[in-house]
């Protein structure tokens, strides 16, 4: 490789690449946080001005600051949005694109989009690409890209300069191998972010990756921060079933967002506060506890998921994510087998490593370099000729040979091993305190986080005994919109075939878990959704879009239970999922399965599976949250106090508004009432002068659900 251009500004970047491609540019950009929106906006603009020009973007997951819909929101989020997302530059193609406002040059498609923001946006929807996240590196690149950029982190500078794509090392590495070996030609540019977290191993990559490196001020930025949302009683039901299917020893995948707060502080409760635990469980739980597990985590947890989310974090500092994994599948089967007991170098490692064929006897530098790679033999062992010379100390190479052995194991061995990893992810996103913690932390702890590409984490395939020794045990934990009565899960498209999401890594894991012969899916999702077409069961009949077909069903979680459906006749699955239904819509589900012919006729449920309401579940919930172990931010907020009675009020506010009759009844009694707010409050939302009757109203209604 050569050495890179390195440009000073976003300007002369984007000449390069006008004057570089003479034709249409087929830009690919990693998803999230990882897209150099500065040279992105730079680019776009200046082909927005220029309709001779053609531009396609192919990425995914474009983040934009919150604005709000309604005046309220809008005076509410400004100052918040200020605060907590600094100087981060929103693209530009998302503003237009949301705005139906994209010009006809320019087009836009995205394989994972963030979750229902583009319902009803023709374009978004017509550029939809529904692919695994696995296969998103092969897809992009049969686009006919020709220009690759990402943002990355900096160590250094001049010769010594170091480079890292950070949060996302997952498919760009993969695309441009891709292209390139299409023979087709391809600009990389890496924007330099010296906000962005320096991530060690597999992000790690020399500066001659790219053809152009852009060392622009304008660069430098926050990096996108969503704060951490509250996690309900509902969340913490279903995170409490989740956390008592882990097994210590094992392997865990979660996901972003309140669900996987959830499951991280059920698992810190689990491990630290066991009483309170299991009495937790066992008042939601109207089946009991067998088979649950519910003990401490004395071994730990490897951590294997596409992203690298707060509650991992969380999950390290609290020494449960402590599992380490090592990058040799022999080591590693015989560290799961129990024939290496720990990660505490004794002759008997080395034995057991000679026995397994591993190393051999006479040792080769081949051997000898694998040795001290994982800190087996240390590292001044050197070897010369037929001698292993460590210091003074030197035997021959014949390590069989009793004296040889004998004296590599009393003077050159190492005291533990070395180069374990205890988290491996593909990218990253969390609020600030979560990259201030990755920028902050102790090099010798970061060391044991690798962010790579996901095609090593999302399938076995590619060196499969490695990855199988590595996840034992594993739970993959995913969330679903809607799961029909026989098992399948709708994830990513209504059944209008309007795309909410992606599929992302979904199939890739339920697949994985199908085969890995210790390995479960755990499908999570709420019993219920509510919006403005009312009150709907998140557990149907069927349903006109599937993500992962029936035949893959296996464990099942609502607020109000577990659903084991692994291997169980369709009547069975039928009565397992019902039983984790929402009452107000078990009576319904009942109807359908028996004219269906999938429930006997005479079929009633169970009694104790009667009662699944909301407000059980809260009433159950609430003197743990009130006693700290189930607090509504587990991992903290961004938010003020202020901040959270407000928030909660406008929530109640915009609920009624899409249903008509409880708008009518909390308008009615607010004025009755006539309750006043804090002036600061109503001074925030711009309700601190009335000028209208809708002013009143709007004003009443805000106080009056404080």
């Amino acid at each position: 490789m050569t050495a890179p251009l390195f440009v000073a500004s976003m300007d002369a970047c984007v000449d390069h690449i006008l004057d570089a491609v003479a034709g249409p540019i087929v830009l690919g950009i990693p998803l999230g946080v990882g897209k150099p929106n500065p040279l992105v906006n730079a680019l776009y603009q200046r082909i927005k001005a220029s309709p001779a020009r053609q531009l396609r973007i192919i990425t995914a997951l474009s983040l934009e600051k919150p604005v709000g819909h309604s005046e309220l929101e809008k005076n509410f989020l400004q100052p918040l949005v200020e605060r907590v997302f600094g100087d981060y530059p929103d693209l530009d193609y998302v503003k237009d694109l949301r705005a139906n406002q994209l010009p006809p040059n320019i087009e836009v498609q995205e394989f994972f989009m963030k979750t229902g923001d583009y319902l009803g946006n023709v374009a978004a929807q017509m550029g939809h690409i529904s692919t695994n996240y696995t296969f998103a590196a092969r897809d992009m690149a049969v686009q006919g890209m020709n220009v690759v950029a990402q943002a990355v982190a900096a160590k250094g500078e001049g010769e010594s300069l170091r480079l890292s794509l950070s949060s996302n090392p997952d498919i760009t590495q993969a695309v441009v191998e891709s292209v390139r070996a299409s023979g087709q030609p391809v600009i990389t540019v890496g924007v330099i972010n010296h906000k962005t977290p320096f991530m060690p191993n597999g992000a790690e990559i020399s500066p001659d990756f790219f053809d152009v490196v852009v060392t622009d001020p304008a660069g430098t930025h926050d990096v996108f921060a969503p704060p951490n949302n509250k996690v309900s009683p509902a969340d913490y039901a279903i995170g409490l079933h989740a956390s008592s299917l882990v097994q210590d020893g094992g392997t865990l995948q979660i996901g972003i967002g309140s669900l996987g707060d959830a499951i991280g502080q059920s698992l810190i409760v689990r491990d630290r506060h066991g009483p309170e635990y299991r009495r937790i469980l066992a008042s939601i739980c109207p089946g009991g506890l067998a088979g649950r597990e519910l003990g401490r985590f004395d071994i730990g947890l490897y951590g294997c998921s596409e992203m690298l989310v707060n509650a991992f974090l969380r999950l390290i500092e609290a020494g449960i994510i402590r599992r380490e994994v090592y990058d040799d599948a022999v080591l590693q089967q015989l560290l799961n087998s129990g024939e290496i007991p720990d990660n505490c170098v004794t002759p008997h490692m080395l034995q057991a490593l000679l026995d397994a064929g591993r190393i051999r006897s006479p040792l080769s530098e081949e051997d000898l370099d694998f040795l001290k790679h994982y800190g087996i033999l240390r590292a001044e062992v050197v070897l010369h000729g037929q001698q292993l010379r460590c210091g003074s100390h030197q035997c021959s190479n014949q390590i069989r040979e009793p004296s040889s052995f004998a004296l590599v194991s009393q003077h050159m061995l190492g005291t533990h091993l070395l180069h374990g990893m205890y988290m491996t992810g593909g990218f990253f996103l969390g609020p600030r305190d979560f990259y201030e913690r990755l920028r902050t932390m102790a090099p010798q702890d970061l060391a044991k986080i690798d962010m790579t590409r996901i095609d090593f984490i999302n399938q076995l395939y590619g060196n499969d005994a490695l990855k199988r020794a590595q996840r034992r045990k594993a739970s993959f934990m995913n969330t679903t919109m809607v799961v029909t009565l026989l098992g399948a899960a709708a994830s990513d498209t209504l059944e209008s075939g309007q795309v909410v999401s992606g599929v992302g890594g979904q199939y890739n894991f339920v697949a994985m878990s199908h085969a890995l012969a210790d390995a479960r899916l755990i499908m999570m999702l709420r019993a219920t959704h509510d919006n403005k077409h009312g009150l709907k069961s998140s557990i149907v009949w069927n349903y006109g879009s599937v993500t992962i077909p029936r035949h893959l069903r296996d464990v099942v979680i609502t607020e109000y239970g577990i659903a084991e459906l692994r291997g169980q006749s369709d009547g069975e699955v039928v009565k397992r999922l019902i039983a984790i239904a929402d009452s107000r819509f078990q009576d319904e589900l009942v109807k359908q399965a028996k004219a269906h012919g999938k429930l006997e006729a005479d079929y009633e449920i169970p009694e104790c599976y009667r009662h699944n309401l909301p407000e059980v579940i809260a009433a159950k919930i609430k003197p743990w949250s009130e006693a700290g172990l189930l607090p509504d931010f587990p991992f903290g907020t961004d938010l003020t106090e202020d901040e959270l009675h407000m928030v909660r009020a406008l929530k109640k506010m915009k609920h009624a508004s899409h249903h008509p009759a409880e708008l009518v009844t909390m308008a009615v009694k607010s004025l009755w009432e006539g309750k006043e707010a804090p002036p600061a409050y109503l001074a925030r939302l711009g309700l601190d002068e009335v000028h209208s009757f809708k002013d009143r109203v709007m004003r009443r209604l805000f106080a009056n659900n404080l």
